[in-house]
């Protein structure tokens, strides 16, 4: 390790331990109240305080191995799963289900984020309140449950009911994963980790059009899409009895770590000054939070940009069905979206993570990759099919801003029940965009649903814009804390559970 970097770790660590290495004596209380629990390992460690580049690079690579494959697979069925019902519609459930009424196969869509908005908060508290392996896994057998008990559907209001409770025990996949991210790894390190699951929502629509489609044939295609649900239900509860034993919960409670390198993996996230876990839910930072201009321009920005996400999940197979193609066809151009999408959102991560201060730039350049989808959608005669296969191959441009978006909310926000509330928050706008989008795509404007496209078109450019305002916003609070003499520094990450807004010493990310 390099002197400088060594004389950090030094700096940083020597006011809480010294007087423990000093005296060789354990601390056996600490206060988790006020403090966070990351504070248990520090007090009661007696070695080495320092580390080298090389120690925390590989440890860094043993937490990748044993945290990402296990989000990686999680985020895949669900995705699978909440996107099932678009490629179902081409097999029969629309016609079985009596949704080819009005707008009822726009609600089908649309309730399922219901669920999400409602059961995101109550989930992240008990994430916070008990063990997350278990709540996590709990929530997926239990979603994969929801999932099998489609096929028992028999009319549009059952399948209504079912929806709603499968997006309410789906809801906290998503920001349980930013909190577990959060407590993981560095601020610089967290954008490439939620790009690398985020990037699965991609990745997996390469796949699923192609066993969906095989399930699709059974039967000549007449009602097949149940066996869509079963495969994906039990391959769901499944994985969820797995994920019990295989989720590491944080850096606190994993196990397969040594005593030193347990120490390192807490020790190194004092530069987070966001702390690692506290299970003391705090109603004064759930009160900060609600007057914070940050989170509620994050949230808007999530909400405007993923009403795009409406016709993606629910309606891109039959607007391509719309275009002349065959079903088999209809399902197969999904795949080349599903390649983009995914290493679009990989690519953006790496940047973010690559770059310093760019991450509002390259959200705001993911946004303008929906824009110029929309337009062609929008505007292009139907003749121009591979100009409008172009069109729904980048439209899902703006899931790599969101996947940077996430990185973004995790490491602006201190404070561990501030941070949790916030997750969900940024969640809640996700859902709402994708609740308002597929009502914007009405059964009367197929098949080029342009004034969905058009609505689409202007909140991609709002979001943008937000998303602009939020940088500036965080340049002017970084500045106005230099101004007041307190410098950058990580002297309280643990002591106090401080918030964002608390702490003099934390500085934004761009």
């Amino acid at each position: 390790m390099s002197e400088k970097a060594d004389v950090v770790h030094q700096a940083e660590l020597s006011d809480s331990n010294s007087r423990d290495v000093e005296s060789n004596v354990k601390v056996e209380a600490v206060d988790t109240v006020h403090t966070d629990e990351a504070m248990k390992v520090l007090a009661n460690y007696t070695g080495e305080q320092t580390w080298t580049d090389e120690e925390e690079k590989k440890l860094r690579r043993k937490i990748d191995w044993k945290l990402m494959p296990v989000l990686c697979m999680t985020y895949t069925l669900q995705y699978y799963d909440k996107a099932m019902i678009s490629q179902a519609a081409l097999f029969g459930l629309r016609q079985d289900l009596d949704l080819l009424v009005g707008n009822r196969y726009s609600w089908i869509a649309s309730i399922f984020y219901l669920g999400f908005i409602i059961g995101a908060y109550p989930c992240m508290i008990l994430a916070q309140r008990f063990p997350v392996e278990r709540v996590a896994s709990a929530t997926v057998v239990l979603w994969g449950l929801t999932l099998i008990l489609t096929t028992v559907c028999h009319n549009y209001q059952g399948v209504y009911a079912q929806r709603f409770f499968l997006g309410l025990l789906e809801s906290g996949v998503s920001p349980m994963f930013m909190l577990i991210v959060g407590s993981w790894y560095r601020k610089q390190e967290q954008a490439m980790r939620m790009g690398i699951w985020y990037c699965c929502t991609g990745y997996v629509s390469i796949v699923s059009p192609l066993i969906n489609y095989g399930f699709g044939l059974i039967g000549g295609g007449v009602s097949s899409w149940r066996y869509m649900y079963y495969f994906g239900g039990a391959l769901t509860m499944a994985w969820g009895i797995v994920l019990l034993w295989v989720l590491p919960p944080d850096p606190i409670r994993a196990k397969g770590f040594t005593e030193r390198e347990r120490y390192i993996l807490v020790a190194r996230l004092r530069t987070n000054n966001s702390g690692v876990r506290n299970t003391h839910y705090k109603m004064d930072q759930v009160l900060e939070l609600g007057t914070d201009i940050k989170f509620w321009l994050l949230f808007a920005i999530a909400f405007l940009s993923m009403i795009a996400n409406g016709p993606i999940s629910a309606f891109i197979p039959i607007i391509i069905r719309g275009f002349g193609f065959s079903q088999l066809n209809s399902l197969l151009l999904l795949c080349p979206a599903g390649a983009y999408t995914g290493t679009l959102m990989l690519i953006f991560s790496w940047l973010a993570f690559k770059l310093k201060n760019a991450r509002a730039y390259l959200i705001f350049g993911a946004e303008m990759g929906t824009v110029l989808s929309c337009l062609l959608l929008w505007k292009l005669p139907l003749s121009a099919k591979g100009a409008l296969l172009f069109g729904t191959t980048i439209l899902p441009s703006l899931g790599a801003g969101y996947a940077v978006l996430m990185g973004l909310q995790v490491a602006n926000t201190a404070g561990y029940t501030k941070r949790s509330i916030a997750s969900s928050g940024i969640y809640i706008g996700y859902c709402l965009g994708n609740f308002v989008g597929p009502l914007a795509f009405k059964a009367e404007d197929a098949p080029r649903y342009a004034p969905g496209f058009v609505i689409v078109l202007i909140t991609s450019i709002a979001a943008a814009m937000l998303i602009i305002v939020y940088r500036f916003v965080c340049v002017w609070d970084n500045r106005r804390r230099d101004k007041a003499g307190v410098m950058e520094g990580f002297d309280h990450a643990y002591e106090d559970d401080l918030t964002d807004r608390r702490n003099a010493q934390f500085r934004y990310i761009l």
